[in-house]
């Protein structure tokens, strides 16, 4: 599907869903800027856009129609050969948290930014790419005026996105937090550790995600505009909080698995404290049993008339002289 919008650089809609013969004369009036958003588009529709109306790079085009596992952003910039203008290529990733699944869902967003353009590639719907679109029409701020302030905008919808999902996780962190202090069973140590591994996959995320980021914050593109860069800085800055924050659930996630490991530890430790006293408390019932069941014809309680409640006393006695020393010793 490919959705079209033509603003002034006033930020007003100028007009919408153009048809896409018209996509290259409107690049030619520098008065308009034209935002197509391509989302989950067929070959067809994505080679026109992207070859026969933009010319880009066909090594950026091969980028953003294969998934891209890490962010990054590339400047390209035309040869005699290339019939294309100056734009930036951007890879960033949208996330979900499912605590029902326990997984982060990961979006990936493809942009290429002209002086006058803004091309947005994406296979499934993003809710930063709806939102922004609705601002775009319907604000007052006008936000549309340039595509370098409407790539700010997605690039500050997308982080601020991150937030929810983390306070999903954060949620399920503290759960399973007490689940390891009350009742810690396996189900328990795999959630620790499916969460641990989805945190670990977030980071990997993040990580190239602030590199990306930070190059737009040191103001390395001239299609940025300088007084846009602080604004950018902004959306690094709040990404670094994130990453920040990610690595303390990592830290977390760590203290639960090793309180989860001592915990069972002490269980098992109290099974094992359980049978040893058992087993010591039995010791003189088991040492009467096995010396008078050797029924050897010199042992004179084997005729004795009380050799029996001997036995029984002997057995008594020993059974309760060892807890009672066992209590004194308070191992009881």
């Amino acid at each position: 599907m490919i959705r079209s919008l033509v603003f002034t650089t006033q930020g007003r809609l100028h007009s919408k869903d153009i048809e896409m013969f018209l996509m290259p004369m409107l690049l030619t009036d520098t008065n308009l800027f034209l935002w197509v958003d391509l989302e989950n588009p067929t070959p067809e529709e994505a080679k026109y856009v992207l070859e026969d109306v933009f010319h880009f790079h066909p090594l950026s085009i091969e980028d953003c129609v294969m998934v891209s596992a890490s962010p990054k952003v590339e400047e390209y910039l035309p040869k005699e050969e290339d019939r294309f203008t100056p734009y930036l290529f951007m890879v960033i990733h949208a996330v979900d948290y499912s605590r029902k699944d326990g997984v982060f869902a990961t979006q990936e967003l493809n942009f290429f930014l002209g002086r006058n353009f803004l091309v947005t590639y994406h296979d499934t719907p993003i809710r930063s790419v709806t939102l922004t679109e609705e601002r775009a029409i319907k604000s007052n701020v006008h936000i549309a005026r340039a595509p370098d302030r409407v790539a700010y905008t997605l690039l500050d919808s997308i982080v601020d996105n991150y937030k929810p999902a983390l306070d999903e996780l954060s949620l399920e962190i503290a759960e399973l937090e007490q689940e390891a202090l009350q009742e810690p069973t396996k189900e328990t140590l795999n959630r620790i550790l499916q969460i641990k591994k989805e945190v670990l996959h977030l980071r990997q995320i993040i990580g190239p995600q602030r590199e990306v980021l930070a190059r737009f914050a040191r103001g390395e593109f001239k299609l940025i505009r300088a007084h846009l860069v602080p604004y950018y800085r902004d959306v690094y800055d709040a990404l670094f909080q994130i990453s920040e924050l990610a690595q303390s659930y990592t830290d977390s996630l760590t203290g639960i698995l090793q309180v989860y490991l001592n915990m069972s530890s002490n269980r098992t430790g109290e099974v094992i404290k359980v049978l040893t006293l058992f087993t010591i408390v039995t010791t003189p019932i088991m040492l009467v049993g096995t010396w008078y069941g050797m029924n050897f014809k010199a042992m004179a309680e084997i005729d004795w008339k009380y050799g029996y409640a001997f036995a029984i006393a002997l057995s008594l006695l020993g059974t309760l002289g060892t807890v009672w020393y066992f209590k004194k010793k308070n191992w009881f």
